[in-house]
């Protein structure tokens, strides 16, 4: 069995003119296969690329138990061509990520509308008669600091009572912004290991049914009722099934931090040789750590 984790990091593995595409395994962390494409990659190269692992596989006798991919559109129909009705996990951290940056561009429309209603004052000290104007002026402004320094407030996963308090003061005067994180709890109990996937598809439905009464959250959340969603609760009924793309990630980083130090790494042979030696480094991780082991352990032999 070879559970494994396939990743197009379209926007942080394009070194240049490159593309790099990753296979990871899902457990333990190494990575499988790897091509790097000179190109913006097409249904084409993943249908080819999936392809030449199965055959790989196929070698030995391995067979893929489920797949973790980010929302790209590129992924669903390579994978039904190679290995048919497989799970298909999307990272639940690109799907929480694309929400929760559609809640906070929401609070920032909220400051501009209250920017909007502050009243307008001539230049110089303010009038005696304008004391109200100025005093409403300055309330606005407050709110809108507020809200922008605690924004992060309205996706933060948990919440202690001091930060409960200080969400409840800020948003004095706007209700829909409670709405608003209210919705956000619900929607990180979606991803519950605790649930079946069917018991979080039908929180899902319920979510979006409260969600379309609302015109404007409807438009803010408007990624909600993606088909990725369902997508990223898959994990719920399979345990060894990742809930994200993090062992990839891994890779791509150790691979951007090796360019960081090794300026020369921009060719096509150069990222195919540093790869192939990054993959083989992974294979030889594990005799190597049981020979030091072995010696460490012989040498405090008397």
């Amino acid at each position: 069995m070879a559970d494994f984790s396939g990743y197009l990091a379209a926007d942080e593995l394009y070194d240049g003119p490159f593309c790099i595409l990753s296979i990871v395994d899902n457990r333990t962390f190494k990575r499988l296969f790897f091509q790097v494409l000179d190109h913006d990659p097409t249904q084409e190269d993943m249908l080819a690329f999936f392809a030449r692992f199965q055959s790989l596989l196929q070698a030995r006798p391995l067979t893929v138990q489920g797949i973790t991919t980010d929302g790209s559109a590129l992924y669903p129909a390579a994978i039904r061509a190679v290995w048919g009705d497989l799970p298909h996990q999307i990272c639940e951290f690109h799907i929480l990520k694309d929400l929760n940056q559609a809640i906070l561009r929401a609070v920032a429309q909220v400051r501009k509308q209250l920017a909007t209603r502050q009243p307008k004052l001539g230049r110089g000290r303010p009038k005696a008669d304008q004391r109200k104007l100025v005093q409403k002026r300055q309330r606005l402004q407050q709110k809108i600091a507020d809200l922008f320094e605690h924004r992060f407030l309205f996706v933060q996963h948990h919440i202690t009572e001091t930060e409960q308090a200080t969400l409840q003061r800020i948003t004095r005067g706007l209700p829909h912004l409670r709405i608003l994180r209210q919705i956000t709890d619900e929607i990180y109990r979606l991803f519950d290991r605790r649930c079946r996937t069917a018991t979080a598809l039908a929180k899902l439905a319920a979510l979006r049914n409260r969600v379309q009464r609302f015109t404007t959250l409807s438009q803010i959340l408007k990624g909600l009722f993606s088909v990725n969603v369902e997508k990223a609760l898959t994990f719920l009924d399979d345990r060894l099934l990742g809930a994200t793309s993090n062992a990839v990630e891994r890779g791509n980083r150790r691979y951007r931090k090796m360019q960081k130090t090794i300026y020369r790494v921009r060719t096509y042979l150069q990222i195919v040789a540093r790869l192939a030696l990054d993959l083989f480094r992974e294979a030889s991780m594990f005799p190597r750590s049981m020979t030091l082991n072995f010696l460490h352990s012989t040498r405090v032999i008397p």
